[in-house]
């Protein structure tokens, strides 16, 4: 049985000609030279005054070429998921494929995670600077929490390290939450930062599906499995952000969908999940962006009253428990002016940070998203069925440009000078479904080139996270 969405493939006759795969070939060109000038202007910025506060910019990270007890098991799972993703992808049933895309990228995120070995999936989350150097200071979580603004600053009694004091405290409670459960340290902490990040990958393929587009969430599929942001979900809290922040998109995707079980109860969730979303990152309110692009695709509201009451519920919560968002919004701008962001030159970031979404992103990605600017104002402007339009290239379209619409009010605020290969990882995330608009012959090419940019990356630089 054919699967749904499945039926026809107009876009191997239109849109895959000559003409557009070279414009496919100069967009992907024209974002490594972005991505070469980053490094050059960015290696002579940080001789001449070390203002930008990183070694091997636009990455924090450092040159360091090496192998590890990753490599190995890398360069395989890359080279089948290349080789045998996209025939299993259209082939297998719906469910197992999902399962399928959440175990493979789970694996390939363990895999370069430990091409650093054991430094690279648990000691970053030891650092000092961590959520996990504050976990006994959550003993009475109650104080903790009202007291929580109080400790922000620096220069105030007993400030929290840097990445506790610069997000809500969801992301604190919640390996506060692993310790009590019997599963603190680094080792704990690594392993649900790369399940929960790793399954944003399924979380995608199920909101595409739930917005018609079956066809464009099978061709995703490798390319979300060896999307090269993996190396940034395997060694920090910013992977498990992104997944929780995914998995509420893609339930109000699918409480948006026409043949929704329980549609107000889905939409509950998904407003549980986006509202818990803010309160582990002050910068992830942008998730209101694409949550509007899901409604759009759908186009209905009707998820929208119960997806606020969800989101609305979890903000009474902190609030009562003594935590005011705005409050501590307001002072970690100040705290973040009290670092190394009073010192990083916005003129370089403000570019550069665009540099480091390409890689995170991947060649693929990016020549995707070409692809989708230029279908985004027939997706805006029809009102084409999902059977008339089998590849969901409207849904992908409006999808990836929400978020990229997400990245730029994030780059433009001045609050992302750096580090942005694991901050907005939420947003880029997003980008990947765009690759599957590209031609089908192609995409084994593709996969290769979005593998090799993680495993170069993993294996060339040290990495901060």
């Amino acid at each position: 049985m054919t699967p749904r969405g499945l039926r026809h493939h107009p876009r191997e006759a239109v849109g895959d000609g000559r003409a557009g795969r070279r414009l496919d070939v100069l967009t992907a060109l024209g974002a490594a030279a972005l991505v070469l000038l980053a490094v050059v202007v960015g290696r002579a910025v940080e001789r001449a005054d070390g203002s930008l506060r990183v070694d091997w910019p636009p990455l924090y990270a450092s040159w360091s070429p090496h192998t590890g007890p990753g490599t190995v098991a890398a360069l395989v799972l890359a080279a089948a998921v290349a080789a045998a993703g996209p025939p299993v992808a259209r082939a297998l049933p719906w469910r197992p494929l999902v399962a399928l895309t959440w175990a493979a990228s789970t694996l390939w995120t363990f895999a370069l995670a430990l091409v650093d070995g054991w430094r690279g999936f648990a000691t970053p989350l030891e650092s000092p600077y961590e959520y996990l150097a504050s976990v006994d200071r959550f003993a009475d979580a109650a104080a903790a929490l009202r007291g929580f603004t109080g400790h922000i600053l620096v220069g105030q009694p007993d400030n929290w390290p840097t990445h506790v004091a610069g997000h809500p405290p969801g992301a604190v409670l919640t390996f506060v939450a692993l310790d009590r459960l019997g599963l603190g340290g680094g080792a704990w902490a690594g392993a649900w930062c790369v399940v929960a990040g790793a399954s944003a990958a399924a979380a995608v393929l199920v909101a595409l599906r739930a917005l018609g587009a079956e066809g464009a969430a099978r061709s995703a599929a490798p390319f979300l499995v060896l999307f090269p942001g993996a190396v940034w979900v395997g060694a920090s809290a910013d992977g498990y952000f992104a997944g929780v922040a995914a998995w509420g998109l893609a339930l109000l995707a699918v409480a948006a969908s026409p043949g929704a079980r329980a549609p107000r109860t889905t939409a509950l969730a998904a407003g549980l999940l986006l509202g818990w979303t803010v309160y582990l990152s002050y910068g992830l309110v942008l998730v209101a962006i694409p949550a509007v692009a899901v409604l759009v695709c759908a186009r209905t509201a009707r998820p929208l009253p119960y997806a606020l009451a969800g989101a609305l519920a979890v903000a009474a919560a902190f609030t009562a428990a003594g935590f005011w968002w705005w409050e501590g919004y307001r002072l970690v701008v100040e705290r973040y002016y009290q670092g190394v962001a009073a010192i990083r030159p916005y003129g370089y970031w403000v570019w550069a940070n665009l540099a480091t979404a390409v890689i995170v992103a991947g060649a693929a990605s990016v020549a995707g998203v070409r692809r989708c600017l230029a279908g985004l104002p027939r997706a805006l402007r029809s009102r084409v069925r999902p059977a008339d339009d089998p590849d969901g290239g409207g849904p992908v379209a409006v999808l990836v440009v929400a978020a990229l619409c997400a990245i730029a009010v994030a780059d433009l605020s001045g609050m992302s000078k750096a580090e942005t290969e694991r901050i907005w990882l939420p947003f880029v995330l997003w980008s990947v479904p765009a690759a599957s608009l590209l031609p089908r012959r192609d995409h084994r090419v593709w996969l290769a080139l979005q593998a090799g940019t993680a495993l170069l990356v993993n294996h060339l630089l040290a990495t901060g996270w």
